[in-house]
């Protein structure tokens, strides 16, 4: 029994002995800072230490706040410039272009280059130049942009664009739009330029509306196709307009150039609540601006379903719609009928360099005083909304964009003795008079 209790005891001492030396030989061979070291849990290496965590948090801390810095001073600039500006009149609207370039940014020059378009009679064709204008000196316009033959997908066009429609106090542009897969005679697709414009409208709180020229082989059909694509496509951005009718719909507006080319029958189909393939109470219903040419227009537009008029032309005495001695009677008629009226002014007009036998309805600036006088016209009709041509259609001279004097091969007009923004400065005066007046009518 001693000798077992011996044994025992030498066992005990012995076998710590020999676990403290295994120990040893292991801290010799796996240093602490081992992935094995642990104290029951596997040590994995995630990547940096805790300090390196720590500075790689703060880095990205500090960077984060760089860029919210910056973006904070860059909207704080935006917000000081456009405290700058007038108030935008979402009742006035201007009539924009898109369907200009340039080498730099379209690999050629489209527009500006326009043809000199021949007249219908051919004896009278031959007494005048054809063939196309050759940019940048010699352009199709009969003034020249302060901006130069730009393209319309210049971001800093688009800015500088955006920039002057709010000196001029102007709240919606109604632009000239195609289908994709379309475009106009002289020009290229324009559709994929909406969502630049669209995010540089909303950045200047600038609503857009959509123009829709006649595109080839516009029906009642197609119609009801590409309005619907508009609005799945844009309906949802902040910057695309919408107007709260009298019935309390909050719907889109679309300018329907042309709208004559289609008659009243094919309208209907598209734009009355009896016909089932109508687009009314759909999710795709608008308010629909039909252009008014003739007296007689006036009944075929009501009969076709449309919500109102607009007159377009900025030639005063060239049509029906356009005499400004009209318009008065003509919102009386709209009046009765429960229809939109949107007369359109303009500062002039001339283009006799695309259409050089056209002199006849060439309309002088006067310095201003033609588009005074046409706005003065416009809201003694009490309307609606007035619509200006335009921002920028410089084929035909109608443009309130800055012009500058250019001298070369080409003579060009100019805005001389006034300042290149003069016709900024009167839409702002009269944009401030329209609302005005708005306020006194609805009293």
């Amino acid at each position: 029994m001693a000798r077992f209790r011996l044994k025992s005891c030498i066992g005990f001492i012995a076998l710590p002995l020999l676990v403290l030396i295994i120990t040893l030989v292991l801290k010799a061979f796996f240093p602490e800072d081992s992935p094995f070291h642990s104290s029951g849990e596997v040590k994995v290496n995630l990547g940096p230490t805790a300090s390196q965590n720590q500075w790689g948090y703060n880095k990205k801390s500090k960077q984060t706040k760089m860029n919210d810095r910056a973006q904070s001073d860059t909207e704080a600039e935006l917000e000081s410039t456009l405290r700058k500006f007038p108030p935008p009149n979402y009742y006035l609207h201007a009539f924009y272009y898109v369907w200009y370039g340039n080498p730099r940014f379209d690999g050629k020059y489209i527009h500006w280059d326009h043809p000199q378009l021949p007249h219908w009679d051919a004896k009278v064709a031959q007494e005048y130049p054809q063939g196309r204008h050759k940019p940048p000196d010699d352009i199709g316009a009969n003034y020249y942009p302060s901006l130069g033959p730009y393209s319309s997908r210049d971001p800093s066009v688009l800015e500088a664009h955006m920039q002057q429609l709010r000196t001029a106090a102007i709240g919606v542009i109604a632009v000239s739009w195609y289908p994709p897969s379309t475009k106009d005679d002289n020009g290229e697709q324009i559709d994929d330029i909406m969502p630049s414009l669209l995010a540089v409208a909303h950045k200047y709180h600038i609503k857009v509306a959509f123009h829709i020229e006649p595109y080839k082989g516009r029906d009642e059909f197609n119609m009801f196709t590409n309005v619907k694509y508009i609005i799945e496509k844009y309906g949802e951005h902040p910057a695309f307009f919408r107007y709260r009718t009298n019935a309390g719909k909050l719907l889109p507006l679309f300018y329907v150039y042309d709208s004559y080319l289609m008659n009243s029958e094919q309208w209907a189909k598209l734009l009355k609540h009896t016909d089932s393939s109508s687009i009314r109470d759909t999710p795709y219903d608008g308010i629909f601006i039909a252009l008014l040419v003739e007296e007689k227009h006036k009944r075929e537009i009501l009969t076709a379903g449309f919500d109102g008029f607009y007159t377009y032309f900025a030639t005063n005495g060239f049509t029906y719609g356009s005499t400004q001695r009209n318009w008065v009677s003509i919102k009386a008629f709209c009046d009765d009928n429960d229809l939109i009226f949107i007369p359109s002014v303009g500062p002039g007009y001339i283009d006799t360099s695309v259409r050089p036998w056209n002199f006849k309805n060439t309309r002088n600036r006067i310095n201003g005083k033609y588009y005074e006088t046409s706005l003065s016209a416009a809201l003694e009709s009490r309307p609606d909304f007035v619509s200006i041509t335009s921002f920028n259609e410089w084929h035909e001279g109608t443009q309130i964009e800055t012009a500058v004097p250019k001298t070369g091969q080409s003579v060009y007009l100019d805005y001389l003795p006034n300042k290149p923004t003069i016709y900024l400065e009167i839409t702002r005066k009269w944009a401030a008079i329209f609302g005005g007046e708005r306020r006194r009518w609805q009293d």
